[in-house]
């Protein structure tokens, strides 16, 4: 695409702002996102000939053929010090952009305030490890500074592909090769497929989004790589039951061993706001794949694993009523919002007290 002066004040926006997404849409002013928020950023209203103005000016031919086509492209871009992914749709015969802001220079799991059991994650040699969570729930985020981290401490070759680029990695320890939907291949599943005649030690896929690239990411765990994924669902179970609700019944049984066999880790994330603050603070669960959770798999009793997640700390295992009691007790998140998020409220509002208790018990002993 071509970054016009027109088109880079826009992505300056959510700098000054500071927005993670910014919507831009006929008969409406530019909205940004802050801390999970929408709010209008200026004054101005866009009509539908300005918007295809816009995206006349910006447009590479071949951007030009995919929105005939489709009505819809996905593209992403370098600005000053941020990289941009930027959705561009057809909305009431009118073109309208979706552009989600991401920090060029990549972030290590302390300042991402992410637990330090996930690093566990970037040892892995060989597997698939799932990053679920809502969109804007810092998914790409997490995962790029593991990758980073892989990048950083291990001699090894890492391949990605994503749809579209979201953070680029530079050679450091690793030797890092990043492959773009619609620049580098042209189907998710087959390029996976021709992945693995690339050598590679550590896959990124950057969405199981159809069966065959779920087919062909079990594969690669199977064969030996370690494989990193994300799936647009709400945690664990919701990984596991969507990735069996896209297969035939005839197929069921055989991908659940082949998932107890791979699968190494779920990581389900969601942002909070911060109590009395600017910002957000991420809720992390971790499922491991313990011998426990392994034979609820393989018994396709998946809403037991929610038990062992409480109960069960090991392994760098956490459950997100625990991280979310934590955080109100410490006076991080406020009570109504944490209460809202949590999964298990009644577990949610035990922990909760038994923290107050402890807390009071510790006072009285001093």
């Amino acid at each position: 695409m071509y970054l016009t002066d027109s088109f880079k004040s826009i992505l300056r926006l959510a700098e000054r702002h500071q927005c993670s997404d910014l919507h831009i849409s006929a008969g409406c002013r530019i909205y940004g996102r802050i801390n999970g928020q929408l709010s209008a950023l200026d004054t101005h209203v866009w009509s539908p000939l300005e918007l295809n103005e816009l995206f006349g000016e910006i447009a590479t031919p071949e951007m030009h053929t995919q929105m005939k086509k489709h009505l819809n492209l996905d593209v992403a871009c370098s600005f000053e010090s941020y990289r941009f992914r930027i959705n561009i749709y057809s909305e009431r015969a009118s073109i309208a952009f979706a552009i989600r802001r991401f920090n060029d220079a990549l972030k290590n799991l302390e300042i991402l305030n992410l637990p330090d059991s996930m690093l566990d994650l970037a040892q892995l040699r060989h597997g698939l490890v799932l990053f679920t969570g809502a969109t804007g729930s810092g998914k790409s985020t997490s995962l790029a500074a593991l990758i980073d981290h892989i990048n950083t401490h291990r001699a090894c070759h890492i391949i990605t592909i994503e749809d579209p680029i979201e953070y680029v990695h530079q050679n450091k320890k690793a030797l890092v090769h990043q492959c773009e939907l619609g620049t580098d291949f042209t189907d998710f599943s087959v390029s996976l497929r021709e992945t693995l005649r690339k050598d590679p030690d550590v896959i990124l896929v950057g969405e199981m989004r159809d069966l065959e690239t779920i087919k062909a990411a079990i594969t690669a765990a199977e064969t030996g790589h370690l494989v990193f994924s994300t799936l647009h669902c709400g945690d664990a179970i919701g990984a596991l039951d969507r990735i069996l609700s896209m297969y035939p019944p005839e197929e069921k049984e055989s991908v659940v061993s082949q998932l107890a066999a791979v699968l190494q880790g779920v990581v389900s994330q969601l942002l909070l706001p911060k109590l009395g603050d600017s910002g957000r603070l991420p809720a992390v669960e971790i499922l491991r794949n313990t011998p426990a959770v392994r034979n609820l798999i393989m018994n396709r009793q998946f809403n037991q694993i929610y038990n062992v997640l409480e109960v069960d700390s090991s392994q760098g295992m956490q459950c997100i009523d625990l991280v979310l009691a934590n955080y109100v007790h410490n006076h991080l998140v406020c009570e109504d919002t944490a209460l809202s998020a949590a999964r298990n409220k009644k577990f949610f509002l035990q922990k909760l007290e038994s923290l107050a208790t402890k807390r009071s018990l510790r006072k009285q002993k001093i």
